[in-house]
């Protein structure tokens, strides 16, 4: 494989790739990492993991019950949890747009495309038959919000680069995964956590073949790939973000421990930043690093705001329990 030679940037102190040049460079890592995935990744069947027997009409043409919140065997954390995931998930043909256009239809690239957008397909058709079969929300509120979120689409805040959005899914991915699985745990109901543990499994395999091409990356251009990880973590917002009171929606499960400041540290950039050994990569030129030095510096602040989080939570948490006794 022969690929024309990048171009000079002195303020990266190396040769600087192109998209394109990126995009035909990484076409091999893409095709094994398809491969890798296709052979772990288990089909499964959306219908399988839904109550169906529990379901019932609603008003409407066919006269039937009101849906009240007592019907809910959900907490009422995970029914704002719920909301939210699913309302992410819905948002689906904007995610392929920006990636498609970006990555391209063609080669390996666009296989991987379609396959993973086929795959979360699944979330949003089994999240929200869940919900309306168990009535866990109300539905009626569910797609007044479904069709605002989606009537604004989504629009990627790391569109600079196609190294931004590499390192943007490889982190979103697994914070994804960690909100599932913390909105299963918290739910109060077995079925919906068994589900959304299932949905869970996917969003890994998606968080490592994207861990892993940005792997890739670091050892093809390391410092244009540091300066993306930079940009991305430090400015990391969760792409359901402008989706109706997301803002109270996001403070409520960050104190009911679904997603919140510890747990993006711990459990979301830690992972990722430690695997690929991006705070130890050496070599690099001027702006790469200066981005590793102010990651690093980021890292440790949002650790320390991550300590007050911690301490707050635990404050109001026992003023609640104690009004409670």
């Amino acid at each position: 494989m022969t690929i024309a030679p990048a171009r000079h940037n002195g303020e990266l102190g190396q040769a600087a790739w192109s998209d394109a040049q990126l995009l035909y460079a990484l076409e091999e890592v893409v095709e094994k990492e398809l491969n890798r995935h296709l052979k772990v990744a288990k089909d499964w069947m959306p219908h399988e993991y839904v109550p169906w027997s529990d379901g019932r009409n609603f008003p409407g043409p066919l006269d039937g019950d009101a849906w009240d919140p007592e019907q809910s065997k959900v907490s009422d954390i995970g029914r704002i949890a719920l909301v939210v995931n699913l309302l992410t998930e819905d948002n689906l043909p904007s995610y392929h747009h920006e990636i498609a256009t970006l990555f391209g239809r063609d080669g390996a690239w666009g296989t991987w495309v379609h396959r993973w957008t086929a795959e979360e397909g699944r979330h949003g058709i089994v999240m929200r038959d869940y919900l309306l079969t168990s009535r866990a929300v109300d539905p009626d509120e569910l797609e007044r919000f479904r069709m605002a979120h989606m009537s604004e689409g989504f629009e990627s805040d790391n569109s600079h680069s196609m190294l931004h959005s590499v390192a943007y899914v490889a982190f979103q991915e697994l914070a994804t995964r960690i909100s599932h699985r913390n909105t299963g745990h918290h739910s109060g109901d077995p079925v919906c956590d068994r589900m959304l543990a299932r949905i869970a499994t996917d969003e890994n395999l998606h968080m490592v073949f994207y861990r892993n091409l940005l792997g890739a990356a670091f050892e093809m251009a390391p410092d244009q790939t540091m300066c993306a990880v930079r940009d991305v973590v430090t400015g990391f917002r969760m792409p359901g973000h402008g989706m109706p009171g997301f803002e109270r929606s996001a403070a409520r499960m960050a104190l009911g421990g679904i997603y919140n400041l510890r747990i993006h540290h711990d459990d979301v950039l830690q992972p990722v930043l430690r695997f690929l050994k991006v705070l130890e990569i050496g070599g690099l030129g001027p702006a790469g690093l200066a981005a590793q030095e102010e990651l690093g510096l980021f890292m440790d602040g949002l650790d320390g705001q991550a300590r007050k989080f911690d301490e707050r939570q635990a404050a109001i948490l026992a003023r609640r329990k104690a009004n409670r006794g």
